[in-house]
């Protein structure tokens, strides 16, 4: 269970409602949590990065001249809906598993090939040869076993 990430993000529920609120300061720190938690790209983040203040309204003028905000500040109300529903979310589903891409299997194989056989990966896998794939593997043939099973290691237990 995701106990420690839930009780970070009901800390930041509870931020809300301090007296010294202060929005910039709520979403760079609850967009380092969500980070840590759901990766750089997650929706949770960009919703929390996109709240903001409309000083259009003549209402939410008097709310920044005052410093006072009403219990319906819409833009609290939405930042805690959209925490409550990740609290949710974690407890219903847990913790997401880490995505492996081409940038994280990269980063395994530079720790365990040498530098030549990196490059050669890397500009197999910018180039759209034909035959990449074959090539690729007559690399990964030649890597020691031992070095392939660290790889397959680190990814089975990220």
């Amino acid at each position: 269970m995701a106990e420690k990430e839930i009780a970070l993000l009901q800390g930041q529920i509870n931020k809300l409602h301090d007296k010294k609120f202060d929005l910039d300061a709520w979403k760079n720190s609850t967009l380092i949590y969500l980070e840590r938690i759901f990766g750089k790209e997650n929706s949770k983040s960009k919703m929390i990065a996109e709240l903001a203040y409309d000083y259009s309204s003549w209402n939410l003028r008097d709310t920044a001249a005052t410093g006072k905000t009403s219990e319906k500040d819409p833009v609290i109300i939405q930042a805690e809906e959209i925490i409550t529903a990740t609290i949710a979310e974690l407890k219903t589903f847990g913790l997401p598993k880490p995505e492996y891409g081409k940038d994280k299997l990269l980063e395994l194989l530079k720790d365990e090939l040498t530098g030549k056989n990196i490059r050669e990966i890397e500009s197999l896998l910018q180039g759209n040869e034909p035959d990449r794939v074959s090539k690729i593997s007559e690399i990964i043939e030649v890597t020691e076993k031992d070095k392939l099973v660290t790889i397959i290691t680190k990814i089975l237990t990220d």
